[in-house]
């Protein structure tokens, strides 16, 4: 190592200083450009990362047009009598202006790493945009800024170019470790060079290994072993009938006099999908609907996540949307609680930390009991300090569900959340969340594509289908008299038929070749006909009216049921020749499977 180090210390302070500058300006830039959707996006990130593609030399060239006497900046800075050209504070902005690039991009990689429904349930919690910065986005991006830091940290070390045309070779002040590479060589002095050619070296590769081990430790946190194990679930109750442990008559859930009422209004119209859907909801609402129907998206309006394009959206008289008032509450004030399909848990927070997330507002013993509260309602006594990979799904749904309930918010909304559970788990979760919304008094809209788990969970239901509302009613009404033949569809009718009335009582099934009598009056503008598959019965006799010969087709089978394809009339040609599934319990099966056709297939009168 030569025995001037001014080199060394320059270069240090130099590209310290020009890492901080790069890490805040850099950071900032990206969050910016994270949530923008401009059409001047492409010219914006031309201009950001330019320094990183353009030739150094060139970026001095140009720094110094700009900082130079009679330059932009130069000249403002004239009356001042300020000047940094050829002076340490220039190498510091060429340093920040050559780094800065690396920085930007590696922290917007890092923020679109993050699952965005993390910010958006924050939001929802009640959290303004900084603590939603502090506390969630920046913890949970720091492998990704610590990378960014060190890569500009490095890159400001190295620089030569922009610097010798911006700060010139001034040994003892601006003549930073490449500088003296540079000259060492031109110098014949090659010992000299490779000295700080190694130093430069040791100082950016020791960096990057400290950097990479860091990372690996901070995923494995957040993350765990990811071919490690996490514990079953524990049934959420060990027998007797559901309760939730605690104190019943607790009343951190919302009470009102009147009756809570959620009315939507709305239009969204997005490329190739429009939703268009209006409703008023009290107490629970089942929302029902296939893929694509716009279910998802209803929740994502009323809790601020999308914007719908014109409509309104009012709880409990209160307005959280009008297009024509111009009114559109941010998240954190709508007072909306969501659970998400797949739980959006922060995974840097500990079981405790994320139910608190939302109540940081209360004094210290309130959010403590609060939390405590909700940890024995939802049973997860002695879990309050795992993270949430050391949870099962069935344990990660509940805490979820504690988080969205411990702000007692007026709205709750439910987005498909036992999807990801097994059938038993799911079956109990049910109950239990059955046990609760009993206790809660505010408005509850639950999203599933499930029919049974929305019969069971909700006594009015809403389906949906294309963005639109076609039925919204009780679950009994909707499942016994669809009006539509979609709505008898997705509430899980598979036999239709064309029909015509006859005038007496009766229809004539065209695809299915029958004449059925009704019990209800025929309407007028009559097309289809169905009937459920496990209302059809099987016998091997004839049973009068309604009753007609079949041949099975092909069989499906499930654990307890199966689902006979039936031909009426006439022998089946192959296994897809049939007119009619039937769902017959085994027991039945098993007493009919060897008798000899034709079987006989019972509609019971219907209307």
């Amino acid at each position: 190592m030569p025995a001037d180090l001014s080199p060394l210390w320059i270069s240090l302070k130099t590209a310290g200083l020009a890492t901080i500058a790069s890490f805040f300006i850099g950071t900032a830039a990206a969050y910016g450009m994270l949530g923008y959707r401009g059409r001047w996006k492409s010219v914006i990130e031309g201009l950001l990362i330019a320094p990183l593609i353009l030739p150094p030399t060139v970026v001095g060239f140009l720094l110094l047009l700009l900082f130079g006497k009679n330059g932009l900046l130069g000249k403002a800075m004239q009356p001042f009598d300020l000047t940094i050209i050829f002076t340490w504070y220039a190498a510091v902005v060429a340093a920040v202006v050559v780094s800065f690039p690396l920085m930007y991009k590696t922290a917007l990689g890092a923020f679109e790493q993050i699952d965005p429904d993390l910010l958006q349930v924050a939001r929802t919690l009640g959290a303004a945009e900084p603590r939603v910065v502090r506390q969630i986005l920046l913890p949970l991006a720091i492998p990704g800024l610590l990378a960014g830091t060190t890569l500009a940290f490095a890159r400001a070390l190295g620089e030569f170019g922009a610097t010798l045309m911006l700060a010139g070779n001034i040994p003892g002040q601006t003549q930073t470790m490449p500088m003296a590479i540079f000259f060492a060589v031109e110098a014949g002095a090659m010992g000299e060079a490779w000295g700080w050619a190694i130093a430069i070296m040791v100082l950016s590769l020791s960096g990057l290994m400290v950097v990479n081990h860091w990372q690996k430790r901070y995923e494995l946190k957040l993350h765990g072993n990811q071919t490690g194990w996490v514990e079953a679930d524990e049934p959420v109750h060990r027998g007797g009938n559901p309760t939730i442990a605690g104190d019943r008559a607790d009343r951190s859930y919302p009470q009102r006099a009147g009756q809570p009422e959620l009315v939507v209004e709305i239009e969204n119209q997005h490329p190739g999908f429009t939703l268009n859907t209006a409703f008023v909801a009290q107490e629970t609402l089942g929302i029902l609907g296939g893929s694509g129907s716009g279910k998802s998206m209803t929740l994502r309006c009323i809790a601020g996540i999308e914007t719908p394009t014109r409509g309104r959206i009012a709880l409990n008289g209160r307005s959280l949307f009008d297009s024509e008032q111009r009114i559109n509450l941010p998240m954190r004030q709508r007072h909306v609680g969501l659970v998400l399909q797949h739980y959006a848990l922060f995974p840097h927070l500990t079981v405790t930390q994320n139910i608190a997330f939302g109540v940081q507002h209360l004094p210290k013993p309130l959010r403590v009991e609060r939390v405590h509260q909700h940890l024995h309602r939802m049973q997860l006594q002695g879990l309050g300090d795992r993270y949430p990979h050391q949870l099962s799904g069935g344990q990660q749904q509940r805490v979820a569900l504690a988080r969205a309930l411990a702000t007692s918010p007026e709205v709750l909304l439910l987005d498909e959340p036992f999807s990801a559970l097994d059938t038993y788990l799911r079956s109990q979760l049910e109950r239990q969340l059955l046990e609760i919304l009993s206790t809660y008094g505010g408005v509850t809209l639950f999203v599933t594509h499930n029919l049974e788990e929305a019969y069971r969970l909700c006594e009015k239901l809403l389906v949906m289908s294309g963005g639109k509302p076609i039925a919204h009613d009780t679950k009994h009404r909707i499942f016994e008299h669809p009006q539509t033949v979609r709505v008898a569809q997705l509430t899980g009718c598979k036999n239709f038929s064309q029909a015509v009335g006859m005038g007496d009582g009766a229809v004539r099934a065209i695809d299915w070749g029958v004449r059925l009598t009704v019990l209800e009056s025929i309407p007028d503008r009559l097309t289809d006909v169905g009937i459920r598959a496990h209302q059809l019965r099987i016998t091997t006799e004839p049973e009068g009216e309604n009753s007609y010969p079949c041949w099975l087709a092909s069989t499906s089978e499930t654990p307890h049921r199966m689902t006979l394809f039936l031909k009426l009339n006439a022998v089946a040609a192959d296994p897809q020749d049939y007119d009619v599934q039937a769902e017959i319990f085994k027991e039945k099966w098993n007493a009919i499977k060897d008798r000899p056709f034709p079987w006989y297939v019972r509609f019971d009168p219907i209307g």
